[in-house]
């Protein structure tokens, strides 16, 4: 077992009172504020919008928050934290660099936060990593474990994104791209699968299964695994921690039988340890593949203390995360959901999940993001979609990358028998609304904004019968 490095960061961290966020309404902001303000940290920040939820509640606990980025806002700060997406050229970094105020970008924060506790577990993987943090943290929840938490997305048990618990547990989201989860040396790591994603920045799979080898080798503790993913069983060929495997197949330590369909198309299985039961277990979320995410989770809660029976009430009341299979509305026979689902795999998954639900048709309402990843990936969105009904697209939204690869929706559209295509969200939401049928769930999916086009449908179908 290797000790916990200690970093300049994390003396600085230890030292300091004072803490400026540049851009502090962020999701990956706003769970390490929870966990510094329970701390006894002094916070403040600054932000762009200035009736976000998320503001508006980090002002309810009495943090001043500034709209808009000045020199100024940094005040009598001893350490100023800022995000990746943060140009240099900022005027609340440049100032606080000019007058010696450390600085410190948000994902070596998370690092620096994870190693003050002695049982801090990093869910990492290409899919499933914000439900399987969720279901870690409903689990030790529901066993009084008391966590601290950082997630991805919001989960309504603990109404946002993270929260400060009391006792030596945390879990935290690790996300791999640009690497940023390398930032972490946990205690216990969990790698839920490997697939070949953010090819703009890792260029090939091998690169990133090199990425998740160097996680897994600077793990403290002890690695959870699927032991059914050959990707992921490639990085652990050189590891010297711990291996626990999980999977649906009997070798791996943690395993699934009895595996099947409950009421409304959701799944159970018994969960076995070495060839014991330990409990058995009904989900309340969609698709085979979250099997393998609670699995993951029970492999890790029962790691740290939790009971089977504490597993199995845990992942018995979990119901979803923001943004995972989330429903809108159910109007007129016709139900809107939500989910971020944004790869191939993950959309396949999705899908497949809907389809196994007692629904007359399936609607995927698809936003293409980056233009890389829809090029990469252009037959296999193509083959996935399918798995739908109705497929609608709308355009590619670039994100971080520039229009130069002669890449467009109508591009996708081509190779997907009857598909429409549609430029902006309201003419998706007309479109959809005037053909679907009761009965017919309508899904909207991607990692941009089309969850915006969700909730104009949303409106629109409740303001027809007002």
């Amino acid at each position: 077992m290797r000790s916990k490095v200690i970093t300049e960061y994390d003396e600085v961290l230890s030292r300091v009172k004072k803490i400026h966020f540049i851009g502090i309404g962020g999701s990956g902001m706003c769970p390490l504020v929870d966990i510094l303000r329970g701390d006894g940290k002094e916070i403040t920040g600054s932000d762009v919008d200035d009736n976000s939820d998320t503001v508006k509640r980090l002002r309810s606990f009495g943090i001043k928050v500034a709209i808009g980025q000045r020199a100024e806002n940094i005040g009598d700060a001893e350490l100023v934290v800022y995000s990746a997406a943060i140009a240099g050229d900022n005027p609340e970094l440049v100032a606080a660099k000019e007058s010696g105020v450390p600085t410190i970008e948000r994902s070596v924060l998370l690092g620096a936060v994870c190693r003050r506790y002695k049982n801090d577990i990093a869910i990492s993987g290409t899919h499933g990593k914000t439900t399987t943090t969720s279901m870690v943290t409903t689990i030790l929840m529901a066993g009084q474990l008391d966590p601290t938490v950082v997630i991805g997305g919001k989960l309504a048990l603990i109404e946002g994104y993270g929260r400060a618990g009391q006792s030596e547990n945390m879990v935290c989201e690790a996300c791999e791209f640009v690497d940023t989860f390398l930032q972490i040396t946990p205690e216990i790591a969990v790698i839920l699968n490997i697939d070949a994603d953010h090819l703009d920045y890792f260029g090939t799979l091998d690169n990133i299964i090199a990425s998740f080898r160097q996680f897994a080798n600077q793990t403290t503790g002890v690695v959870i695994a699927n032991g059914d993913d050959a990707n992921t069983m490639k990085a652990l060929d050189t590891t010297k921690a711990k291996i626990i495997t999980f999977g649906l197949q009997p070798s791996n330590d943690y395993y699934a039988e009895n595996v099947g369909m409950a009421h409304g198309g959701f799944w159970k299985f018994d969960l076995m340890h070495k060839g014991e039961k330990l409990t058995d277990i009904t989900l309340k979320v969609p698709g085979e593949h979250n099997v393998l995410n609670a699995l993951a989770a029970s492999a890790a809660c029962l790691y740290v203390g939790a009971t089977p029976d504490d597993v199995k009430k845990g992942l018995g009341m979990f119901s979803g995360a923001s943004r995972r299979f989330e429903i809108h509305t159910v109007h007129n026979g016709i139900t809107i959901a939500d989910d971020y689902a944004h790869h191939p795999t993950e959309i396949e998954a999705t899908l497949r999940a809907c389809k196994e639900m007692d629904y007359k048709r399936v609607w995927a309402v698809f936003q293409p993001f980056t233009y890389t990843r829809t090029k990469t990936h252009m037959q296999e969105f193509a083959d996935v979609l399918q798995i739908a009904d109705k497929v609608v697209l709308t355009d590619i939204m670039g994100g971080r990358e520039w229009d130069d690869l002669g890449i467009k929706s109508e591009d996708l559209q081509a190779l997907i028998p009857g598909c429409h295509l549609e430029h902006t969200f309201e003419d998706v939401a007309d479109y959809v609304l005037a053909n679907a049928e009761d009965g017919d769930l309508v899904i909207t999916m991607g990692c941009g904004d089309v969850y915006k086009c969700a909730k104009l449908m949303k409106a629109k179908l409740l303001a027809v019968s007002d």
